[in-house]
């Protein structure tokens, strides 16, 4: 019998589909060992040696696992292509205690017959590089974790963490907060012509105003009403004559195939879906076999799914949609080439074909990937594009216009184009106005990060790698280091805000940005063997330590999370302090522990009597998992609580309680009312 172990069982359930009846393919259900969760495991002055430990929810299947090697001719590990599928492999080979000789590692992009057969035919050694490269990033990531989050407990809030690539996000998020907290608007002011041909049956069409004799009106130039009714005045009956007239065809190119990063992107500008449901689709959909191996910065496409994209194109859209050559792309930077850009794993296996085997978000993100594939094979889309300059005595206005002349790869992959017609013109032709629009304008400051936009700043500035943006993002907010607003935008949480400064103040090589980009860089060096993983980790923590003993004696706690009041504590009399919680701000007796008296601050509370035990205040709350809720603040005495904001009035239907939806539109609290404001009362 011939064994092979991978990840999960719907990987090896798959995988069983394309090997014979000698195969047995069973799962090592994820990692089996790791650093022990109660202690750091890292022993630092012994070379940095990690203590992993066979996890406790791995114990049973790594038993079973051991009865399966003993009977096999042959023992095949098939852990993902990548460092962290190669680590899972070097532990699973401790863990049931395999020598080299053994078994053997086989590595495939894609769950096909073509590349297992492949596979078994080129099985090799495991790749320590690749190994190491994954240990010193677990380590170095350890260390950071268990040396800075007890520090930020003693002079901050208990429960705090610290993340090495996490804080370096959060350093973005809070820096962008400030800019915008900065930013102060400018006026400005644009002036559109909208003309009119003296014959024939043509629309009005728009010109913007673009040139005062030869000098061009920049965005900002007109910075006020009087500067606009300046210009209004002197275009008072100007003639409007075409002065020049461009024609030309531009050319759209498709978009290159999905990296993990740009897969994420766009998962989030079309669904909305958070970078983690991404990658939990997308590993779904790789197990079953549907796609590429999902975590990948390469935009490398093997030559056989060209050929059949190729060939699909071809078929179905005719030869001239087809790009005419074989369009390879290749990433900037470093990156894994050996690895392939996501991709369909059958260029003819369309989202309909396969529909009755995915959920509504599977299909959804196999459809985009598949699109995304097929259109990067296609000729570009052709627009026919006209430029016309429009002369009223000094002052020069543009009209554009775009047609679409050629669909080409639109017909697959839609992107959003916006088509304008500006009728023919003939130069020196005479225009009618038909009115002079200016507009009032005001700067904007730089909108906060959402999930796309986050991914690709992490990405450009070299912060964490194809397997991370999605822990990184995932992880600030359990931490409740940030959260989204309304318009699902990331913004500091007060926490957040505390945790940054004292990070950046005191610990800048940590949440340094080029420094965190240098650590990334020296990670794949090590992947490649060009350095030593042990004397990487040297390098970083000697300094670190050092400046970590330093602020432990420099920082108090007082001076960061305790601010004095005017007011005693109703229990003892001591005096109340605000201290800073993992939640944010709260009243708190100076006389702690001794006395444990808490109290929200006014400005969390609602100022609305619970209506329940007509005692109590509503007050937010948090969930364990950080969801708001609404609740009395005489809790457990009380446990009346809502999801919806409550609002300080009452129900018309049925003087219950009204509450405001996350939408923004009032509704009665009791579920057996249906009293609602409709939307056109928003609030």
């Amino acid at each position: 019998m011939e064994l092979v172990i991978v990840e999960s069982p719907t990987k090896a359930n798959t995988i069983g589909k394309f090997l014979g009846p000698k195969y047995k393919v069973l799962s090592s259900y994820g990692h089996v060992r790791d650093l022990p969760k109660s202690k750091i495991g890292v022993d630092i002055e012994n070379d940095f040696e990690p203590k992993y430990i066979i996890m406790q929810k791995a114990r049973k299947n790594i038993t079973a696992l051991k009865k399966e090697v003993l009977k096999a001719k042959n023992i095949l590990i098939s852990t993902d292509p990548d460092r962290e599928g190669e680590a899972i492999a070097w532990h699973l080979t401790h863990a049931l205690d395999l020598d080299e000789k053994s078994f053997k590692r086989i590595v495939f992009h894609e769950i096909t017959k073509e590349a297992i057969k492949e596979a078994l035919e080129h099985p090799r050694k495991i790749d320590q590089n690749l190994v190491n490269s994954q240990q010193a990033r677990r380590i170095l990531d350890r260390i950071v974790g268990y040396k800075l989050s007890p520090f930020l407990w003693k002079k901050v809030a208990r429960g705090l963490s610290a993340g090495r690539v996490q804080s370096v996000a959060l350093r973005l998020v809070v820096e962008r907060e400030r800019e915008i907290e900065k930013f102060v608007p400018q006026e400005y002011w644009s002036l559109t012509a909208i003309l009119e041909k003296l014959k024939g049956d043509f629309r009005s069409f728009e010109a913007t105003l673009i040139k005062n004799k030869d000098k061009a009106v920049d965005k900002l130039d007109i910075k006020s009403e009087k500067g606009a009714e300046k210009i209004l005045k002197d275009l008072n009956d100007a003639e409007y004559i075409v002065e020049n007239i461009e024609k030309k065809e531009v050319k759209k190119n498709p978009l290159p195939p999905f990296t993990t990063s740009t897969l994420q992107q766009a998962a989030w500008q079309k669904f909305r879906f958070p970078a983690k449901f991404t990658m939990q689709l997308a590993q779904q959909l790789y197990e079953q076999g549907f796609i590429t191996y999902h975590r990948t910065d390469s935009l490398n496409l093997s030559e056989s799914s060209l050929l059949l994209a190729k060939k699909f194109v071809v078929s179905n859209y005719g030869e001239n949609f087809w790009a005419g050559y074989l369009k390879r792309y290749k990433a900037k930077g470093r990156v894994q080439e050996a690895h392939e850009a996501i991709r369909p794993a059958y260029a003819d296996k369309t989202p309909e074909s396969i529909k009755s085997s995915l959920n509504e978000n599977q299909e959804k993100l196999y459809d985009l990937i598949w699109r995304r594939f097929i259109a990067c094979q296609m000729k570009e889309a052709l627009f026919d594009a006209t430029k016309a300059d429009i002369k009223a005595r000094d002052y020069t206005f543009r009209a554009n216009g775009q047609i679409l002349k050629f669909e080409g790869f639109l017909k697959v992959y839609h992107i959003k184009f916006e088509e304008t017609e500006v009728p023919p013109l003939e130069i020196k032709e005479t225009l009618k106005l038909i009115k002079l629009n200016p507009e009032q304008h005001f700067t904007q400051p730089p909108p906060r990060y959402n999930e796309a936009t986050l991914i690709k700043t992490l990405e450009e500035n070299g912060i964490g790698r194809p397997s991370t943006y999605a822990p990184i993002l995932s992880t600030i907010q359990e931490r409740n280091y940030i959260e989204k607003d309304d318009q699902k935008r990331f913004r500091p949480t007060e926490i957040g805000l505390v945790v940054n400064d004292l990070l950046v103040n005191h610990f800048p090589q940590v949440v340094d940005i080029k420094f965190t980009a240098k650590m990334e860089e020296e990670f794949d060096e090590i992947a490649e063997g060009q350095k030593k993983w042990k004397e990487v980790l040297k390098e970083f923590y000697k300094p670190f330590e050092e400046n970590l003993i330093r602020k432990e004696k420099e920082i108090s706690k007082k001076e960061i999370a305790h601010e004095a009041t005017d007011r005693v504590c109703p229990k003892c009399n001591a005096p109340l302090i605000i201290r800073l919680g993992r939640f944010g701000k709260f009243y708190a007796c100076s006389g702690f522990p001794k006395c444990k008296y808490t109290e929200s601050l006014k400005e969390n509370k609602l100022d609305i009597k619970c209506p329940k035990c007509q005692k109590g205040n509503l007050t937010p709350k948090r969930t364990k998992k950080k969801k708001i809720f609404y609740g009395c603040d005489n809790y457990p005495d009380c446990d009346f609580a809502l999801w919806d904001k409550p609002l300080n009035e009452k129900c018309q239907g049925c003087g219950s309680l009204m509450v405001e939806t996350k939408r923004k539109y009032k509704k009665c609290s009791n579920k057996e009312c249906n009293f609602k404001i409709e939307k056109e009362q928003k609030i």
